[in-house]
């Protein structure tokens, strides 16, 4: 009952029929809110299960059919019939592991990318729709308590023990490919979360540009790291000479900052941005910088917590949207304790 306190023996009790079929009219309810039963999935050429397959190849680097399977409980047959078509459709490409030659290896193409990300902006606009008016802190706690008591179930299904297992989280430095996956997930995540346009990516790729460059001019004073969740690429952040200071030897600038949305609430947002600090102050930098739009709420959070201050701040037209550009910015302390590291890894 609403508002009430269960007891351990109420929260163990089975079900009442009464529940079960309260949940089941919830279950109607919401498939049909999200278009689930309306045939193609967000009037895309995809089903809702070939949606979520196509979304789990595309985040990831590469990937194997047994890891497929695992991830989505898909039936062995069916995910067969559904790679044959994305191959068909040159959205993927498979072949066999050079390690392992029982085991199929499957890449993403720049066109299954491409369907990947329209179905990514698609999913967001529906989404941001269905919770135009809605009280969404109240939701979104709805859907923590259901997460929590469901997600503590485990009836034998090798997805629901893989989404309740601990998390392998961790840090490394960029290596090969890792600076076009940063400009393809900065485009395709801001785009889907926030309606930005093209010139958004524009400018990440003059970024990235950018960075190669003062890595070659300062490569001691110059990195960039990625973060990874049980090996798939999860989140980014850089740090390079702030060359847009009066003395750019002593100032330090945090760019690319990245946290998937499918990895949040891992604690790598404070993370990266604890790296990019340790790193700063360890090279010799006294300072550090960074440049944000209001927007970022999310992102802010973490600044803050890492005890960056608003420094300036303007009105400004930015990707086809009027926000609040803003500087932050803070001091780096010789005081290690006072220097923040983030959730461990």
């Amino acid at each position: 009952m609403a508002g009430s306190i269960s007891t351990d023996a109420e929260r163990t009790s089975d079900p009442t029929a009464a529940q079960v079929a309260q949940v089941r009219a919830f279950n109607r309810f919401y498939t049909n809110v999200i278009g689930v039963l309306h045939g193609m999935y967000l009037d895309s050429p995809f089903t809702l299960t070939e949606g979520r397959l196509l979304f789990e190849i595309a985040r990831r680097p590469e990937t194997e059919v047994s890891d497929l399977r695992r991830a989505l409980d898909i039936d062995a047959g069916y995910l067969s019939r559904v790679l044959s078509r994305f191959e068909a459709e040159s959205l993927i490409t498979r072949h066999r592991s050079t390690a392992d030659a029982r085991r199929q290896e499957i890449r993403v193409t720049d066109a299954g990318r491409a369907a990947a990300a329209d179905l990514d902006r698609r999913s967001a606009g529906q989404i941001a729709e269905l919770l135009r008016g809605a009280d969404c802190d109240r939701l979104l706690t709805a859907m923590q308590v259901i997460s929590d008591e469901l997600g503590e179930q485990t009836p034998g299904s090798e997805a629901t023990a893989a989404a309740t297992a601990p998390r392998a989280v961790t840090l490394r430095p960029l290596t090969g490919g890792d600076l076009g996956w940063v400009l393809y997930r900065h485009a395709t995540v801001y785009a889907a979360e926030f309606g930005w346009d093209a010139t958004f990516e524009e400018l990440c790729a003059r970024i990235i540009a950018e960075y190669t460059t003062l890595r070659d001019a300062h490569q001691d004073r110059t990195e960039g790291w990625i973060a990874e969740v049980d090996g798939v690429p999860a989140g980014s952040v850089f740090c390079v000479p702030d060359s847009e200071s009066p003395d750019s030897g002593t100032t330090a600038r945090l760019r690319l900052l990245l946290v998937e949305p499918w990895a949040r609430g891992l604690g790598l947002g404070a993370t990266l941005v604890g790296r990019c600090l340790q790193f700063a102050r360890e090279v010799g930098y006294a300072d550090i910088t960074l440049w944000t739009y209001d927007q970022l709420a999310a992102a802010r959070t973490v600044y803050k917590a890492a005890g960056f201050t608003l420094a300036s701040e303007y009105l400004d037209d930015a990707f086809g949207h009027r926000m609040m550009s803003q500087t932050w910015s803070r001091p780096l302390e010789t005081d290690r304790s006072n220097l923040p590291s983030g959730e461990p890894l």
